[in-house]
């Protein structure tokens, strides 16, 4: 399979379980309507775990624009390679959010919440304070992007395109360490603003959010965008930053 269509499928399947158990626990008249955050929490992971086995021998399941930051900044990765990966994760995850859409238009369509009815796409901060939305971002990532480096560094893998290895990204971990990463992440740092940790998981939803035909959908919240784009991106960095400072 074609690295980059790995990455939009990957994505695709990610965003679809993930925005449907978000729709699922808290659109009305669902069957799982009413979960909280373990369900969620552990919904998210195995939505990542799910990516990561699809993807995971073509492309390293990346699936996230933080990890391509991350992987290329410590040299693990082809930077001519990183607009594509990107552009097919924000696409993968714009595709899965719309299916999922589709999935439980009815149960939209019941709803008079604007707020409900955004969440199974962009993320929101549960307390708006954008400067500790973006260290909550930050830190998540920062986490996330720190774990994946120690654990694909030359010891576990190669670089992409060497013919000899597996592509470096989240599946260096393997699928099921990395679902239990996402897991504890999103357990214990994700109530403040639902651990977006990935620029492409909240921009390609919401701007489907935009554009979709939702009654009733209010406002996509572009002022707050920028905390789950920004935030990840610069948690990656700081992680790379630390690994490549303190050695594997």
């Amino acid at each position: 399979m074609n690295v980059y269509l790995a990455e939009l499928i990957g994505t695709g399947l990610l965003m679809l379980l993930g925005s449907g158990v978000v729709a699922n626990m808290l659109l009305p008249k669902t069957k799982g309507h009413g979960g909280g955050i373990m369900e969620i929490s552990t919904a998210w992971a195995l939505a990542v775990y799910v990516g990561v086995v699809v993807a995971g021998p073509y492309s390293g399941a990346h699936l996230n624009p933080a990890v391509t930051v991350g992987l290329g900044l410590t040299g693990q990765f082809d930077w001519a390679m990183a607009p594509g990966y990107i552009v097919a994760q924000v696409l993968g995850a714009m595709i899965g959010v719309g299916i999922a859409w589709l999935f439980y238009k009815d149960h939209y369509d019941a709803s008079d919440d604007a707020g409900l009815k955004a969440a199974p796409f962009g993320t929101s901060p549960a307390i708006r304070n954008l400067p500790l939305n973006f260290f909550s971002e930050l830190v998540g990532t920062f986490v996330l992007i720190l774990v994946i480096l120690y654990n694909s560094g030359v010891e576990n893998g190669v670089k992409i395109g060497d013919a000899e290895g597996t592509p470096i990204g989240m599946g260096s971990l393997g699928a099921i360490p990395v679902a239990f990463l996402i897991w504890v992440i999103g357990l214990g740092l994700g109530g403040t603003t639902g651990y977006a940790i990935n620029p492409a998981r909240d921009f390609g939803p919401r701007l489907m959010h935009s554009i979709l035909p939702i009654k009733g959908k209010g406002s996509s919240d572009w002022g707050y965008a920028w905390v789950p784009i920004l935030g990840p991106i610069v948690g990656a960095a700081l992680a790379a930053g630390l690994y490549m400072v303190a050695g594997v």
